[in-house]
């Protein structure tokens, strides 16, 4: 195992009718503004209720934040947290509008161009500890993790940058799966998906003998696999969304990727796609990690073979074998729960993957996977392959 450090201080408040408790949560004097995406939960009725639970705490709005969200859009919500001395952020929604919110905390206070906060990738952001506001979270989509983790990813001129900081880290993350009924279909199914592939990014690199790491990895794998259809299927089943809900967060809560390698090419590959063809990030997720695979079946073999076994119980054929039916198993879950798992049902031309190319060498990502050893010849063989 690798030497780690870990250290989550969010306070998750998980089921039924807890926003009533945010009263609890949030400091009695909080100047507050509320962050929100595209009005479902003004529609639903759920930022009322927020707004009621934070009683006579003086509250503001920012709604309107994208499903990428975009760094114009996010200094306009600076703006409102400057002028109106904001000092406490709730970020009510999905993993946008939570990622979004985290750069508002970094930004807010930042007397630098923030700009600058976008180039750091998976290095700490330059913003001192004490000039980082305070976020909860109420999450409405399980899919990100972002609830319980200190990462971002912002879209600005065309790219997409993760931005992170150890104060970035909600206060608390409220999980109500009922809050989540009234989502469409395919963005259950995104969540399922995203899930699916934040624990494979974190899992399906090479063993170093993690095994409460690897345990838990499969666990989550196996409850996505039991749950995802059916709470696709069934969207107020609430067993079924409260362990989507909760294997959402535990794929990306930093528990299971401590003292493990971690390979983030397929989400790398994946922004690219979403920022040039406006592909769910989700769905670029399902179309680039079976194709990954396939072409570095020798660099993963060994992790293959044991997710083979233990996830999808693959016990008969040889080695090679077993790790082909893995990878195809993996594939058609993806399809069983409603998504397109090659990019030209996307609309995407075999032409356009130069573009893919292109912007992968412009944002610096020639060399992808956790040996480092995947360069553009090998991402143009996996989008190839996906096409």
């Amino acid at each position: 195992m690798l030497n780690f450090n870990y250290r989550n201080p969010t306070h998750v408040v998980f089921g039924k009718d807890r926003i009533a408790e945010l009263d609890q949560l949030v400091p009695a004097n909080a100047r507050v503004l509320i962050t929100y995406g595209g009005g479902s939960v003004k529609r639903f009725g759920t930022l009322d209720k927020v707004k009621a639970a934070l009683g006579d705490r003086t509250v503001f709005e920012f709604g309107g934040i994208e499903a990428n969200p975009k760094y114009d859009t996010l200094m306009k919500a600076v703006e409102v947290a400057r002028k109106e001395n904001i000092d406490f952020l709730l970020a009510v929604g999905g993993g946008s509008v939570m990622d979004g919110t985290k750069f508002i905390a970094l930004a807010t206070q930042f007397e630098g161009d923030t700009t600058s906060l976008l180039q750091h990738g998976f290095n700490p952001v330059p913003v001192a500890d004490d000039n980082v506001i305070p976020l909860g979270v109420i999450a409405t989509l399980p899919a990100t993790g972002s609830e319980m983790n200190a990462f971002a990813v912002v879209s600005y001129q065309g790219g997409k940058f993760p931005v992170n900081h150890p104060c970035a880290y909600p206060t608390f993350a409220m999980l109500d799966p009922e809050l989540t009924f009234s989502l469409p279909t395919i963005q259950v199914a995104n969540g399922v998906v995203d899930a699916f592939v934040h624990v494979l990014e974190q899992y399906a690199t090479y063993p170093v003998d993690a095994r409460v790491q690897d345990r838990m990895a499969e666990g989550i794998l196996r409850t996505l696999i039991e749950v995802g259809p059916i709470t696709v299927a069934e969207p107020t089943n609430y067993d079924a969304r409260a362990n989507l809900m909760w294997s959402a967060t535990s794929a990306l809560n930093g528990m299971i990727g401590t003292g493990v390698p971690l390979d983030w090419s397929t989400h790398m590959i994946g922004h690219e796609l979403t920022a040039l063809f406006d592909i769910d990030h989700a769905q670029t997720l399902a179309v680039v990690l079976p194709s990954l695979w396939r072409v570095l079946k020798e660099q993963k073999h060994a992790k293959l073979l044991q997710y083979a076994e233990r996830v999808w119980d693959i016990t008969e054929g040889d080695e090679a074998s077993r790790v082909d039916q893995a990878i195809d198993k993996t594939e058609a879950f993806f399809k069983q729960v409603g998504l397109p798992v090659r990019l030209r049902d996307h609309g995407v031309t075999q032409e356009q993957l130069a573009q893919v190319v292109d912007a992968l060498e412009a944002h610096g990502m020639t060399a992808l996977s956790e040996s480092g050893k995947v360069d553009l010849a090998t991402s143009r063989k996996i989008l190839n392959m996906a096409w």
